[in-house]
């Protein structure tokens, strides 16, 4: 038997020929932490379930589902709002991956591809999917943001609309079309 935790694992010692099935549910403990991490309120449900698949003699796929259920504070009112969230997870472990080198690089058409790991935390996994899942401006229903404007006493405050481009210029046409109606 192995001391290893259950959510590490070693893909040498996996079947080759089969699917092994995996499902990882954190406990309250695990969940609390991963929360601080992540910057939400709570985590209350968490749970991996997949399978790590060969491919070929070298390779791994992992395809599985990410359900939670999180707690995040709404960027109006700072209240709970609680999501769920069903995501379906797919990372290839490819012994033959390459970085790209250079400054600039192209993101790849398949983003999915990751270099085969030793070993495999799951845990890792779970969050990182997780993390990419979360609404990133969680709002409560209803919750609305109003228009405030504050400016030095005595003087009219900027809007949104004097903050457009052309808003100069209408209101140079607009004061010289005045112009020319007072004219004519």
């Amino acid at each position: 038997m192995s001391d290893r935790p259950r959510h590490i694992v070693r893909l040498s010692d996996l079947p080759s020929r089969k699917r092994t099935h995996i499902q990882i549910e954190p406990d309250a403990a695990a969940r609390a932490d991963l929360a601080q991490a992540l910057d939400v309120l709570t985590i209350r449900k968490l749970r991996l379930d997949g399978d790590l698949i060969p491919m070929g003699k070298t390779d791994w796929r992992l395809e599985g589902t990410l359900g939670a259920t999180v707690q995040q504070a709404c960027v109006v009112t700072l209240e709970p709002v609680t999501t769920r969230i069903d995501e379906n997870i797919l990372r290839t472990y490819s012994a033959h991956y390459e970085d790209p080198d250079g400054a600039e690089v192209e993101m790849p058409e398949d983003d999915t591809t990751e270099p085969l790991p030793e070993t495999l935390n799951l845990i890792e996994v779970m969050a990182e999917a997780l993390a990419l899942s979360l609404p990133p401006f969680p709002r409560k229903d209803g919750a609305e943001v109003g228009v405030v404007n504050y400016t030095e006493p005595g003087k009219a405050a900027m809007t949104d609309e004097d903050a457009r481009p052309f808003a100069g210029l209408a209101a140079l046409r607009d004061s010289l079309e005045t112009k020319d109606d007072d004219k004519g």
